[in-house]
């Protein structure tokens, strides 16, 4: 009796305890306590790296001038994404054949301080037979570039910038189709931008960004680039002066020159590209300097720790401090630092709205601009006709010059057909050709800016 009682509560408890258990998980747990996220839905900072092919003959001076005062600008524009990711640039400057050099190349990298230097070395110069070596350029920029493992989440891309098309008649070039397959097994896009309106190359810079699903636009000869300068400029540029005194050159004595180098360009530099400068360093990790080099910035990042620091590599007038003295000048200049980024970080958000409203001005200008000459009508069509119709006023005297009389009425047809038809023509040309107008072109820093802003939202999609 008493054992088979003892089964019977046994039994009880067994059925009160799964009915616990049961209770406690399907009780709704308190908002208070959010159930983490698996570390894998933890999302990877995004990267960069972008490559630009630029035509540096001769009738790409504007063009090159202009990128050189907006390389800050556009690298701003790539992080000024949401998030903001890590950015690697290359460059590959090509001429052709026969030319001071064919191709200059500097490798990806994420000193942008470097990337600014070596653009401003470039000079437009060479060319004049059309054709250019593009295929050439092309083709290194897809297989010369130190670019990422494929398998990775990395938006590669090439921007290809001129004027001309290439050769297609150099037996020994990798022509462009191929490229553009071997760029897509890389899942590197190549974008195309046109500059100026030159007919032969218009097809060719659509069908290389088909052909790598790129995007393509046409600009002004030009890059219809406009400096803008802000009220915030002279205050950022003085910040940014005094940043440089924030910095601890270390390394060999090639590292430290060349960190030196960097602060004085910068230092020099116009106000306007020193405040483009420092928005985008205060928003790469409170930089003073990009690159390697500065020993406060790489304790900051934790590449190393104030113990690994070697007494050799340190500036002149540092080797003699003791590690407590080193330590205390490495604080000091971290809080200034701060201090100065948080002030540059204030004027940087200040700038960027008042160069967004400026901005929405220039449009709107400029779409005025366009109405008002399109309203012109046959005068403003008649104007871009001109050079035609010269060529053919001057073609008509030289035929009548070079043909007996007895040719009269041929040269009659052509007096009563050609030019009126011409004449006629020139309304229906004007459409064709105003993209030929820098007012009328986007300009090569907002085209760039608008391309990897769109490419890279479609990736994150």
């Amino acid at each position: 009796m008493r054992q088979r009682v003892f089964h019977c509560l046994f039994a009880l408890a067994a059925v009160l305890a799964t009915f616990t258990a049961f209770a406690q998980d399907a009780a709704p747990k308190p908002e208070s306590e959010p159930a983490e996220k698996p570390a894998a839905e933890k999302k990877e900072t995004p990267r960069a790296e972008v490559v630009f092919v630029l035509d540096s003959t001769g009738s790409m001076s504007g063009l090159i001038e202009g990128a050189k005062q907006k390389i800050w600008s556009i690298a701003n524009s790539i992080i000024s994404q949401d998030p903001a990711p890590e950015i690697k640039i290359g460059l590959i400057s090509y001429r052709d054949r026969g030319d001071e050099y064919v191709t200059q190349i500097m490798d990806l990298t994420d000193d942008i301080d470097a990337v600014y230097a070596k653009l401003q070395s470039f000079r437009a110069a060479g060319g004049g037979d059309a054709p250019e070596s593009v295929n050439q350029a092309l083709n290194e920029a897809v297989t010369k570039m130190s670019w990422s493992p494929a398998d990775q989440n990395v938006y590669r891309v090439i921007f290809l910038v001129g004027d001309c098309p290439p050769h297609m008649d150099y037996q020994d070039d990798v022509k462009y189709p191929e490229t553009c397959k071997l760029a897509m097994e890389k899942f590197i896009i190549i974008n195309t931008v046109q500059c100026g309106n030159d007919y032969s190359t218009t097809p060719i810079w659509q069908d290389i960004a088909k052909k790598s699903e790129g995007q393509f636009v046409q600009i002004a000869q030009t890059g219809g680039m406009i400096v803008i300068r802000t009220p915030y400029d002279d205050e950022i540029a003085q910040l940014t002066k005094e940043l440089s005194s924030t910095v601890i050159p270390y390394g060999s004595m090639e590292t430290q020159a060349a960190v030196l180098g960097k602060l004085r360009r910068a230092e020099s530099a116009d106000a306007m590209l020193n405040a483009s400068r420092a928005a985008f360093n205060v928003k790469s990790k409170g930089r003073a300097v990009q690159g390697k080099g500065d020993l406060v910035q790489s304790l900051a990042d934790k590449d190393m720790t104030l113990e690994a620091v070697e007494e050799e590599f340190l500036p002149e007038d540092m080797k003699n401090l003791s590690k407590e003295d080193l330590e205390k000048a490495v604080k000091e200049k971290t809080a200034k630092r701060a201090e100065l980024n948080a002030k540059i970080l204030d004027l940087s958000k200040k700038r960027d709205t008042w160069l967004a409203e400026n901005a929405k001005k220039v449009a709107a200008e400029r779409k005025a601009r366009i109405a008002a000459d399109r309203a012109a009508g046959a005068k403003y069509s008649r104007r871009l006709a001109a050079p035609r119709m010269e060529a053919l006023g001057a073609a008509r005297i030289e035929a009548e010059m070079a043909v007996p009389a007895a040719a009269a009425p041929a040269m009659e047809k052509f007096e009563m057909d050609a030019v009126p038809a011409a004449e006629m023509a020139a309304p229906a040309m004007a459409p064709a050709m105003e993209p030929a107008l820098e007012e009328d072109s986007a300009s090569f820093d907002d085209s760039v800016s608008d391309i990897i802003s769109n490419q890279m939202k479609k990736k994150e999609k």
